[in-house]
């Protein structure tokens, strides 16, 4: 394993790990209850989860061509690819716009507004959601004959703690953020909701121009 595979893998976890870096901002930024544990927990998950797809993603195609053969393997890797993108699309964009429409309707009903606690069981979901299209790259390593026991581990490796290390850095800066504001909950709410909108929107658009 030369440092140039090595630096390539580092730059490629970087790439990867930006969807979530975008929604730890979100979540330093909404959550009003944020200390150094619920941090870490954000970006142990994001990490996790970043680091699983690509491998059961991986694992998958494996399956699928020992099971009807390469040529349909690959048929089977497009049409997932589109599938998990509008997924991914999807959800991103309802939970945006619900989140910005709770900000919009504090700025209109103050009486009304809410501080927006921790919630382990969300921080889960976004971390899913960050993550499924990562399960593309799982197809894309197979498709260039990553070998299991060697590239793919590192892969999963640098993935996992560039992500980590990313995430938790989002986190402490949608915090500083979030104490700009000063207690203004319901713009966190439409500064979050226009960040996940941006990123539904971002991931279609770099999936099909190639970016």
């Amino acid at each position: 394993m030369t440092w140039q595979i090595i630096l390539q893998v580092l730059l490629f976890g970087i790439a990867l790990s930006m969807d979530a870096f975008a929604v730890a901002i979100t979540d330093g930024l909404t959550y009003q209850d944020i200390n150094k544990k619920k941090a870490f927990f954000i970006a142990i998950v994001f990490g996790l989860m970043q680091a699983l797809m690509p491998l059961i993603g991986y694992w998958i195609i494996a399956a699928i061509e020992l099971a009807v053969g390469e040529l349909a393997g690959k048929q089977a890797i497009k049409t997932t690819c589109e599938v998990i993108v509008w997924v991914a699309f999807t959800l991103l964009l309802f939970i945006g716009s619900k989140m910005g429409y709770e900000g919009i309707k504090g700025v209109r009903h103050p009486e009304q507004r809410k501080p927006k606690s921790f919630k382990a069981k969300e921080v889960l979901l976004y971390g899913v959601i960050t993550s499924i299209d990562a399960l593309a790259v799982g197809f894309s390593l197979h498709a260039g004959n990553i070998s299991t026991d060697t590239t793919i581990w590192l892969h999963v490796s640098i993935i996992l703690v560039c992500t980590f290390v990313i995430s938790l850095l989002g986190v402490l800066l949608g915090n500083v953020f979030n104490r700009l504001l000063k207690g203004k909950y319901e713009i966190a709410n439409i500064i979050g909701g226009v960040i996940l909108i941006a990123l539904a929107i971002w991931i279609v658009t770099s999936h099909y121009l190639g970016i």
